[in-house]
């Protein structure tokens, strides 16, 4: 079989469809994991050698900018997702993805002067134009990307974004080290979309060429466009909070909610986010067997709820002396605005989710109803924890989360025939497990931990936590099926002696 055959071919379930998909979402969990510890590290170097004031800067460009690898049509969903696809056909799209890239390009590039008016800061008149030049990066990417996932290609594809991630972090901290300031921050945000695009180019070797409008082309725009509404209404309803703290309090006051927000949203991307990709592609093959797809969304939703929902609780109980340890005290209002945020990932897991099923199920329109929705949801929060500083709104946007996060997959399953009873029947044990947890531990630490050294609190705290959630999830609430599921993916890459072991 050659590469076009598998770019190009039909879009049917292979043999061992549960067992690919399950390995291809460890390696896109794993690639996210080493590309958040690159991140991270990254930002913890050049913490020590910037201000919370140069991430401020930046942050209210990135506020406005960053929305740019999401600026893709929705077209590499739309790839992944359509039964069958020509060249011509991608083509078509990729030229159209590319001129949006540019004309937006330009457009931010001359907004510069009125965004650098908004902030009152004139450094951002050169740094406006420098960035914008990240949607023409991503668009070179975008049909390869998609092209790429159709075959099933996530180990390429991690090996690409690792490769990219390690390179612009060597240089963003040799700038840092060179007295280059905030300039060391803009290096990432460009230069990694463009070499992911040069990796992508030179893996799928496939060639944009002569564009075929056709009616699979307009029924891709449409189902894509419906999923660049939503990640748009999104993108600005995750945008709002620093836009609001930037002009309200401050690149200082935002530098230090930025920073919190950047491990948080870290955090979130290694849990869900790789998923995204091998759920939507393993599910539209079992779109025609509405119980096969129930039951493998059922066991996808809970596995992930299992181990996702401890990690941001464990995240909730560290964070303050984590911020500290790693970041230096000028951080410390970080951590506390992080120990808040954490709660929100809870909920937020399983909100992410609703994604798998609005594109498995074609009901892409649902996911830009639901994103409007979502996004005024937000604002409000934003307009009442806004005058309480940054603590306020990270408090707001916890509440706001719960509130809406199984509404949010509910409704993106009812075409689907998924109803509430069956998301709150998979989730509500690692939830009641994951906050039970938190709860144990902070009491435990007030009466008990005050005085101990941060490294040795943050050690015990963790222990305690993990045996407190699996106590509760595994043992008194019997939930076990996510056990099995990570023995069974164990299995798959764990050497045949070992491997038989665990049977």
């Amino acid at each position: 079989m050659t590469a076009s055959q598998d770019y190009f071919g039909e879009h049917q379930p292979a043999d061992d469809h549960s067992g690919r998909s399950l390995r291809a979402g460890a390696v896109s969990l794993a690639a996210r994991a080493v590309n958040a510890f690159v991140q991270i590290g990254t930002v913890l170097f050049l913490a020590r050698l910037l201000t919370p004031e140069d991430y401020g800067l930046i942050s209210m460009v990135t506020a406005l900018t960053g929305f740019a690898p999401l600026l893709d049509l929705g077209t590499r969903d739309a790839v992944a997702q359509r039964s069958h696809i020509s060249r011509g056909e991608v083509s078509a799209l990729f030229w159209l993805t590319m001129a949006l890239g540019a004309i937006i390009t330009v457009v931010m590039a001359l907004a510069a002067p009125g965004i650098a008016w908004f902030y009152g800061e004139s450094r951002l008149l050169l740094v406006v134009p420098v960035m914008a030049t990240t949607f023409i990066a991503c668009g070179l990417s975008t049909q390869h990307y998609g092209l790429m996932r159709r075959a099933l290609q996530f180990k390429e594809l991690a090996a690409i974004e690792i490769a990219a991630n390690v390179i612009t972090a060597v240089l963003a901290v040799a700038g840092g080290l060179l007295g280059a300031g905030y300039w060391a921050l803009v290096l990432r945000p460009i230069g990694t979309p463009a070499l992911v695009s040069l990796g992508v180019w030179l893996a799928c070797r496939w060639v944009p060429g002569r564009p075929e409008v056709t009616p699979g082309v307009k029924e891709s725009l449409k189902f894509g466009l419906n999923i660049m509404g939503f990640t748009l209404t999104d993108f600005v309803g995750r945008s709002g909070d620093r836009v609001a703290i930037g002009y309200a309090m401050g690149a200082s006051v935002l530098g230090l909610y930025q920073n919190a927000l950047f491990v948080y949203t870290n955090v979130l991307d290694i849990l869900v986010f790789p998923l995204h990709a091998v759920a939507i592609t393993g599910l539209s093959k079992l779109r025609h067997d509405l119980p096969a797809l129930r039951a493998a969304w059922t066991k996808a939703l809970s596995t992930l709820a299992f181990y996702a929902m401890p990690g941001f609780g464990l995240l909730a109980v560290l964070s303050q002396d984590l911020m500290t340890l790693l970041l230096g005290p000028k951080w410390e209002t970080a951590g506390t605005i992080l120990s808040v945020l954490a709660l929100r990932g809870i909920p937020q897991c399983v909100e992410r989710t609703q994604g798998w099923l609005h594109v498995t199920s074609g009901r892409t329109d649902r996911w830009v109803r639901w994103g409007v929705l979502s996004t005024i949801s937000q604002f409000v929060a934003l307009f009442f924890g806004l005058p309480f500083g940054p603590m306020g709104v990270a408090v707001a946007y916890v509440v706001q989360m719960f509130l809406l996060c199984v509404p949010a997959v509910v409704y993106s399953g009812h075409p689907l025939e998924i109803t509430t009873a069956d998301v709150v029947r998979t989730i509500w044990r690692q939830l009641v497990a994951a906050l039970g947890a938190a709860v144990v531990v902070d009491v435990v630490s007030l009466m008990l931990m005050v005085d101990m050294a941060p490294l040795a609190r943050m050690a015990v705290s963790g222990v305690l936590y993990v045996a407190v959630y699996l106590g509760v999830a595994v043992a008194v609430l019997g939930l076990r099926t996510p056990l099995h599921t990570m023995q069974s993916l164990l299995r798959g890459y764990l050497p045949l002696r070992v491997a038989q072991r665990l049977n």
